[in-house]
């Protein structure tokens, strides 16, 4: 639990950190901080978000993706973060993914697929959370759905990052 909390901690810290050296380098007319329009891009994996910023103190608003008519939800409702954490005592490398659901729609996605090449870790996941099927195929949360606003969340050992992104989803 407390690295969940140190984990957020800290991605709250560099994302205020980010905001308020944005807010330097684009002040409003007549100094006014922050209260001049931007338009902020975000690109993670393969979904790419768009931000508006008023105010600093103002949430970010993101564009909802492209759905046809009558679809419920995308693979673009399913948003990987992953980054470095503290090192194994043997000195290999680990990471912390997050995987979230963040459908507006409301709807909870199961089904999960990741395109994930030859995934392994040397430390042990609960396969119920994360597993690899074959090679760049990887089922999250044993297929079960992610209700909305879920997270899934994991933590993996290698000498690299894997670059980890959706294949395939249910929409339930």
């Amino acid at each position: 639990m407390n690295r969940r909390l140190l984990l957020v901690l800290l991605s709250s810290v560099s994302t205020a950190v980010l905001f308020l050296f944005l807010i330097v380098q684009f002040p409003g007319e007549s100094g006014s901080f922050g209260l001049k329009l931007m338009g902020l891009r975000i690109k993670q994996g393969n979904n790419t978000f768009s931000a508006l910023h008023r105010k600093l103190l103002h949430g970010t608003t993101m564009k909802e993706p492209n759905r046809l008519p009558g679809e419920k939800c995308t693979k673009a409702d399913i948003v990987i973060n992953q980054g470095a954490t503290r090192p194994l005592p043997t000195g290999i490398p680990t990471y912390t993914v997050e995987i979230m659901n963040i459908c507006v729609t409301g709807c909870d996605i199961s089904g999960i697929h990741l395109n994930c090449g030859w995934f392994s870790s040397a430390r042990p996941i609960n396969p119920k959370t994360f597993r690899r099927l074959r090679y760049n195929d990887c089922l999250v949360n044993d297929g079960k759905p992610l209700i909305n606003g879920g997270t899934v969340s994991f933590q993996y050992a290698n000498t690299f990052l894997y670059p980890l992104s959706v294949s395939r989803v249910i929409c339930s």
